[in-house]
């Protein structure tokens, strides 16, 4: 007998001894549910989501601040609530479309943001007119235009303004008032709040760990400090959407 042969004959035998031996054990694991589904693909892919961030959440007595039911009118004459928003990483911003100080810069920043995550289908903005007596959907919607708002999910909303105030200073707390003394007859604080796609607030911590709460939304990337000092936030603003984006 040839030596090639004896090398098949060897290989049969192994194979036999194999199926003699393992096979029963497999049929068996089988019939007895040995086999678990977590070690099918899909299984894994359900175990590698994305974590959450290292941002903190704005507490309030103890509990996770989350951005309250609202509902108003937008630039396009469509109604918006809160709803709207789930599942998005949006940013917050009061402002009116007469003010002559800051909120040309604030928005400015804005469209510097929307231009960065341009074609996010899960990135917004929400934009509240403290002075709805004027900011009517019309005058809304040319301040729209005049500004390059693109993203579908940047909404510049107006309605009551009881509601609006409310929602500003108790929902957000993000100051707004009338004042006539003021320059433009308003006040407000130029932040901008950071919302995450379950509806909750979120921010970066401080070096002593405590959560910075808002974004300053007056002094541009550019500018990186204004001339009274203060330093810019955009750029922290947009590391942190991308954080919340990839939650």
């Amino acid at each position: 007998m040839k030596k090639n042969n004896y090398s098949y004959i060897g290989i049969a035998f192994i194979i036999l001894v194999f199926g003699i031996l393992f096979i029963p054990r497999i049929v068996d694991r089988i019939t007895n549910k040995d086999v678990i589904r977590n070690e099918s693909r899909s299984d894994f892919v359900n175990d590698s989501k994305a974590e959450v961030s290292d941002l903190a959440f704005i507490e309030i007595n103890g509990e996770a601040k989350k951005v309250p039911h609202f509902s108003f009118t937008d630039h396009n004459g469509h109604t918006i609530t809160n709803k709207d928003y789930e599942g998005k990483v949006y940013v917050v911003e009061f402002f009116f479309t007469t003010c002559p100080t800051i909120c040309p810069r604030m928005n400015a920043n804005l469209i510097q943001i929307q231009n960065t995550f341009e074609g996010f289908e899960d990135f917004g903005v929400a934009s509240f007119t403290i002075n709805p007596d004027y900011d009517t959907p019309e005058v809304l919607k040319a301040y729209a235009d005049n500004y390059g708002i693109i993203n579908p999910n940047w909404h510049l909303m107006t309605g009551d303004k009881e509601a609006i105030y409310k929602l500003s200073n108790e929902g957000f707390n993000l100051y707004s008032a009338q004042d006539d003394d003021a320059v433009g007859g308003f006040e407000h604080s130029g932040n901008f709040g950071l919302i995450d796609k379950n509806g909750f607030i979120r921010s970066r911590k401080d070096d002593f760990g405590n959560p910075i709460i808002y974004y300053r939304g007056i002094v541009s990337e550019k500018e990186v400090v204004d001339e009274d000092g203060v330093k810019e936030e955009i750029s922290a603003l947009k590391a942190d959407i991308k954080k919340l984006l990839n939650e």
